[in-house]
């Protein structure tokens, strides 16, 4: 298994139909446009090939905050059904660890929906902390 970065926008179909399990109610043309739009912005994408297939995929941006330093926010994180539960997110996780610390952050950050639970157990399982609530209000 190779981890890889985005870096061709012909890569991204396959990425985005990976994403696309995390993802449902966003039409895959939907998805793409949206994924170039973030990636004007900072957002990145790496991504696991076994077999020549995309089998899991990480979105992600490094910035600043006062609170947190320079850090690594992972946006996404998904493995294609088919393949959970066999070490491919460890893999990509191990991946971004690596890759924050190349680019010298200090903390790696995530969110993950409340009722997400088998992911709460890998996060945890691999040195996580919970450290806040995170609150959300709609504008419209």
């Amino acid at each position: 298994m190779q981890v890889k970065r985005l870096e061709s926008e012909a890569e991204l179909p396959s990425v985005a139909a990976v994403m696309q399990e995390l993802r449902p109610s966003i039409s895959l043309a939907q998805l793409v446009e949206q994924i170039q739009l973030q990636r004007q912005h900072g957002y990145q994408l790496a991504y696991l090939c076994h077999n020549q297939q995309v089998i899991a995929v990480a979105g992600f941006v490094i910035g600043w905050k006062l609170s947190w330093g320079k850090h690594l926010y992972l946006d996404d994180l998904v493995t294609i059904e088919a393949m959970r539960s066999q070490g491919a997110g460890q893999v990509l996780l191990n991946w971004l660890i690596d890759y924050a610390k190349q680019q010298q952050c200090q903390q790696l950050h995530l969110g993950s929906g409340v009722q997400r639970f088998a992911a709460h157990r890998f996060y945890l399982r691999n040195g996580f902390d919970i450290k806040s609530h995170h609150f959300t209000r709609n504008i419209n």
